[in-house]
Parts: structure tokens; C-alpha cells; sequence
């Protein structure tokens, strides 16, 4: 995943100057609108951050358990109000679909450890208020970015699930901030921005169930995104 963003950054940097090669002002008027719309959709890469209870130091039948980033993919709409000639008021509703892979290794009783990979599925309803800080349009191209808070409910939350094969059981609801950066182009029609941000939440998502094996080995979960978006704004 590091390659894959270290390329997705080399291209971002990349596109200001072909941005720049356009001597015809697309969208001229389009600054000085109070609101507009567009359409969301990208890519993410989701994890939990643990913490781990001192029973799994000392005592727990759990040898090893981490967490890794896994993909998803999300897609969503947005509104965009004015506030000054750099500073905007955006929203972003979005239903995000995210696998969060976790890796333990559990120590058996009669010798001999088992390894075993599962994947913490969620679809988020991501409900994000951002500020957008503009830089000068130079042409075609502007620069911005985004800071922010979100609320996320998980709409595959499993707190009240009564399987007896949960793995771990997480809570519907989370908050936190966001922050990122983005570029946007000026085409005749239409306004093309990518944009790649972190989303982190603050809450702890572990629902605890002394019925789940890793509830008793973990004391906190809390989620981390990278999330590369295509906005089209009109």
C-alpha cells in the first residue's frame, strides 16, 4: 500500500503543471456562485488501532494479534457553500464500504501455535463537515485543503449480534476529524478534483463481550482511513 500512495502522490504533484498549459479561463464565473453540487466516489484503505488489555501481556491465550490496512471503496455526493473568496463551507455525505484485516496467533494448549487472518467488515454512512482553504486559481488549477469533523455510523455493526463466531464485536457509532489536500481542474463543463485525506477517529469502537475470545485481550479500537476521492463538481 506504501508504493501504491507514494505513486498516487508522484501524480498529483505532476498535474498542476499540465494544469498550467491551458491558456483558455474554463468555468470563468464559477467562483463567484454561493453553492454547487457534485458527485464523490474513490478508494480507501481502513484499520483499527489497538490497545491491548494486560491480561493479554501476561495471561492471554493470544500470542500475537495486529492489525492491517485493508481496501474498500466509497461513493457519495457533495455540497459546497462560499464563505470567502478562499475559505468554503463543504459537506460530504458517503457511504464508505471498508475491511479491516486483523492477523492473530493463538497459542494451543497441547504445543504448537495456530495462525489466523480475518477481516472486520463495515459500511459506513460517513457524514463529514469540512473547511476548504482555497489558494488563488492560477488558470485552470487550484490548490486547496480541507480540515474537518465526522460522524460515522457503521451499518454493519455487530454490538448486538448473538453469533457464537464473532470474532470481535464493534460499536454503530464514531466520531473524529478529518484532514487533507486536493487539486482541482477547470474543464469547460465540469470541475475535476482529486483529493487524498486521513480520516481518524476518536472513539473507541470495541463493544466488550466476555462471550468474544478478543474482547478480553483488547481494551480499545479506534479507526484510521486514507481515503483518495474524485470529486466532479458542477
Amino acid at each position: 500500500m506504501r508504493q501504491f500512495l507514494l505513486l498516487v502522490l508522484g501524480i498529483f504533484m505532476m498535474l498542476p503543471a499540465q494544469a498550467q498549459k491551458s491558456e483558455i479561463m474554463n468555468l470563468p464565473d464559477h467562483d463567484t456562485k454561493k453553492y454547487y453540487f457534485g458527485l464523490t466516489f474513490g478508494t480507501n484503505f481502513s484499520t483499527y488501532r489497538m490497545r491491548y488489555e494486560q491480561s493479554f501481556i501476561d495471561t492471554d491465550s493470544f500470542k500475537k494479534i495486529q492489525t492491517g490496512f485493508g481496501p474498500g471503496f466509497n461513493l457519495g455526493l457533495m455540497g459546497n457553500m462560499r464563505l470567502t473568496n478562499f475559505v468554503d463551507l463543504r459537506f460530504n455525505p458517503t457511504l464508505i464500504f471498508a475491511e479491516k484485516p486483523i492477523s492473530m496467533t493463538i497459542r494451543n494448549s497441547v504445543g504448537g501455535d495456530s495462525a489466523s487472518n480475518r477481516a472486520i467488515e463495515s459500511i459506513y454512512m460517513h457524514l463529514p463537515v469540512q473547511l476548504k482553504f482555497k489558494s488563488d486559481r492560477i488558470q485552470n488549477f487550484r490548490f486547496y485543503a480541507i480540515t474537518g469533523v465526522k460522524v460515522d455510523y457503521d451499518m454493519a455493526a455487530n454490538a448486538r449480534s448473538r453469533r457464537k463466531d464473532e470474532l470481535l464485536k464493534v460499536s454503530a457509532i464514531d466520531f473524529g476529524y478529518e484532514l487533507g489536500v486536493g487539486f482541482e481542474f477547470y474543464y469547460p463543463n465540469f470541475i475535476f478534483a482529486p483529493e487524498i485525506k486521513l480520516s481518524q477517529g476518536l472513539g473507541n469502537q470495541l463493544f466488550k463481550d466476555g462471550s468474544v475470545p478478543l474482547s478480553n485481550a483488547i481494551n480499545s479500537l479506534s479507526t484510521r482511513m486514507i481515503v483518495i476521492s474524485i470529486h466532479l463538481e458542477g
